[in-house]
């Protein structure tokens, strides 16, 4: 018997469960349009008897005074657990609380680009604003980086939300917010994720793909590896406990990260590393988003990058996925 989320395997079945259900659905459609009605409401008629039965069990629960902060944080850490009482309703913290932490998770790579991002509210209508922060703001990057990390992070904790609007310091002094991110529910149909998959992860809307990379779940602090992601070569390190992700191109000398090395920047604090080509030794500030410390002006292609604790997952333009 499984002991939770963790006991699954990268590729696990259940992660699979909402397109094969798409799937199973478009095929009933085969045998017309009543037969494609019947399937759909038989998803929903067994969808919502389950729902009931969970909502039961935590009452049970709670009406025997075991479901205190402890057994609820684990439920809303365990994966699979999480996003069944999302599907249902149930989960026992509120958006808020999970946008927050949906950002928390992907800190370390805004970071990575010397940035940050502020949760200013979750309005009613389901728009979550933002306000980035830090050198990030203005940087050509900066789209990529909400685009790819927030959206996929806030997707996945909050699938309610409609829509992300993003302040910077240009939009304060106009007035304005842009809304630079449109979400879509993830359970709009079916209760269901209803976007394009990949076999091991998920297509956004900007056509990038997240896709899940075990190797990286238990690369130790210090370590550098080397991994294909889809079709893209990939270089990850770790630094204490955040993990970083780049192609695996050298700035300067165009070549793989063979052999490269990860250490502390000299005379630098601690937490600082540096990634070095083994080829032409160049040096890469990889909390600065690869930047090349040689005074070459160049720096490394940094890829979003997001870990819950089980698993890891990169993601890569869909020209190169799977």
């Amino acid at each position: 018997m499984s002991d939770g989320a963790e006991g699954f395997p990268g590729h696990a079945p259940w992660r699979t469960t909402g397109e094969r259900i798409d799937a199973l659905i478009a095929a009933s459609g085969s045998g017309g349009a009543v037969a494609r009605e019947r399937s759909e409401e038989l998803v929903r008629v067994v969808a919502d008897f389950y729902g009931a039965g969970l909502e039961r069990l935590l009452d049970l629960v709670h009406e025997q005074g075991r479901l205190d902060e402890n057994v609820l944080a684990a439920l809303a850490g365990d994966e699979l657990v999480s996003g069944v009482l999302l599907v249902h309703g149930l989960h026992p913290y509120g958006v808020e609380t999970r946008v927050e932490r949906a950002l928390e998770s992907v800190r370390p790579y805004l970071g990575s680009h010397g940035g940050d991002v502020e949760l200013l509210a979750v309005t009613d209508e389901g728009t979550v604003r933002l306000r980035l922060l830090g050198s990030c703001d203005g940087c050509p990057s900066s789209s990529v980086t909400l685009r790819l990390a927030v959206q996929g992070a806030v997707e996945a904790a909050a699938p309610e939300i409609t829509s992300i609007e993003v302040e910077t310091a240009a939009d304060e002094d106009a007035g304005a917010a842009a809304p630079v991110v449109p979400v879509d529910s993830l359970f709009a149909r079916l209760h269901m994720g209803s976007g394009p998959h990949t076999e091991s992860g998920t297509v956004g809307d900007d056509g990038a793909s997240w896709e899940v990379v075990p190797e990286l779940s238990g690369l130790e602090s210090g370590a550098v590896a080397r991994v294909g992601v889809g079709r893209l070569p990939v270089v990850a390190c770790r630094v204490g406990t955040d993990l970083f992700a780049f192609e695996d191109r050298c700035a300067r000398c165009e070549q793989p990260f063979e052999g490269a090395t990860l250490a502390r920047r000299l005379g630098g604090r601690s937490g600082d590393a540096v990634l070095r080509c083994a080829g032409c030794r160049a040096h890469y500030d990889v909390r600065r988003a690869g930047t090349c410390l040689d005074g070459d002006g160049v720096h490394l292609a940094p890829l979003p990058l997001l870990s819950d604790g089980a698993s890891v997952s990169v993601a890569v333009p869909a020209a190169v996925a799977p």
